[in-house]
């Protein structure tokens, strides 16, 4: 990080404002919570997987330690542009990989941390292989203290992100690296706030993500064995209601 947040009590978070000797941490403004105290011993990855996985850890906001940075959204988390489909997306895949019996599909909420590549987030929503979580490759970390929260750390095999007003970089730069450096095979990036759906499914290649030749389309993913297309309708109540179309690869 570009500067040390102070040794001795950490800092507050207060309505979105960080005093400037935390210039390196960046916080989205703050909405309806009178505080947020980030302890000075999570500028650094170690310290700020200790927090969150601590029972100190904040219940509310997301928070991210990423290329040297600490990055905490307090942002409320829109139901149309992101809830509803993030909602839509991992019960089909948590279908998808139970029947098929694929791996096992995390929620948010979950701490995801890779040491190697600098990085621990909590993803939309994450997939290990049973492959991968039997090998050692993507493992489990079990806290010992009832109530506090588990980790999975190493690499795992698919992640999504849906992208909000306040994640845009985080979400398709910082983390599109960083994700990239941990090993991870398939990276989603949904971001539907605009007028039409941006729906990216990126397998890794030579030099980092690129992004899978849509058919029609239908974007194929070697890692669940289909091809998806994301759409949206209103509702009865005008709300946007979200389908994520599968059919298996030819």
């Amino acid at each position: 990080m570009s500067s040390s947040l102070p040794v001795d009590t950490g800092f507050a978070v207060r309505g979105g404002v960080v005093p400037a000797a935390c210039s390196a941490v960046t916080v989205v403004p703050l909405h309806g919570f009178s505080e947020v105290r980030i302890p000075s011993d999570a500028s650094s990855l170690d310290g700020f997987r200790h927090w969150m996985l601590s029972d100190a850890a904040p219940e509310c906001g997301r928070f991210t330690y990423v290329a040297g940075e600490l990055i905490a959204d307090m942002s409320p988390e829109s139901y149309e542009n992101h809830n509803a489909v993030k909602v839509e997306i991992t019960s089909v895949l948590h279908r998808l990989a139970r029947q098929r019996r694929l791996g096992r599909i995390f929620g948010d909420g979950v701490l995801v941390s890779n040491p190697q590549a600098g990085v621990s987030t909590e993803p939309d929503a994450t997939f290990a292989t049973f492959q991968s979580l039997q090998s050692g490759r993507c493992q489990i970390s079990r806290s010992l203290r009832p109530g506090v929260a588990e980790e999975l750390v190493g690499s795992p095999d698919w992640v999504l992100e849906i992208v909000s007003r306040t994640s845009v970089r985080k979400d398709t730069v910082l983390l599109r690296d960083a994700y990239f450096r941990a090993g991870v095979a398939e990276y989603w990036i949904v971001n539907v706030m605009d007028d039409a759906i941006q729906f990216q499914v990126l397998l890794r290649d030579a030099d980092g993500f690129a992004e899978a030749v849509p058919g029609d389309d239908w974007a194929i993913s070697p890692t669940f064995g289909h091809s998806f297309r994301l759409t949206r309708e209103r509702d009865q109540d005008d709300l946007w209601q979200y389908t994520l179309e599968l059919r298996e690869r030819p």
